[in-house]
């Protein structure tokens, strides 16, 4: 019961931002979610309403890299990755969407790798 009203509550939020923050094509929105074992993120352009780039924690490319490491090392892995992704793109600028949860640890660290990527936001 606490697991449902805590997802609502993050669904909540994710809206409550949401309404101020939407992607272009110049500056899309590089949204993330975070589950239990995996990380997620995307480039979105909200206008079109299409997915430019997008990596993962479970994504075949990165699998090996993935191998003994914890998982806020992994989602730091993810960030470089799209933001390498996102640079092949033409994808300098985007609008960090933290998606409701909370910038710190594995949002943080991938928040990080994309600016060491050379994502700017």
């Amino acid at each position: 019961m606490a697991d449902k009203k805590r997802a609502e509550a993050r669904i909540r939020r994710h809206a409550r931002v949401r309404k101020n923050l939407a992607g272009t094509a110049e500056r899309p929105r590089l949204n993330v979610f975070r589950s239990l074992s995996e990380i997620y993120v995307q480039v979105i352009d909200d206008q079109k309403g299409n997915t430019l780039v997008s990596a993962s924690s479970v994504d075949k490319e990165l699998r090996a890299e993935m191998k003994g490491k914890n998982k806020t090392e992994q989602a730091k892995l993810v960030g470089v990755a799209v933001a390498k992704r996102a640079k092949s793109k033409g994808i300098d600028l985007v609008v960090f969407d933290r998606g409701g949860f909370r910038y710190t640890g594995r949002v943080k660290a991938l928040a990080d790798g994309a600016r060491e990527g050379g994502l700017q936001f």
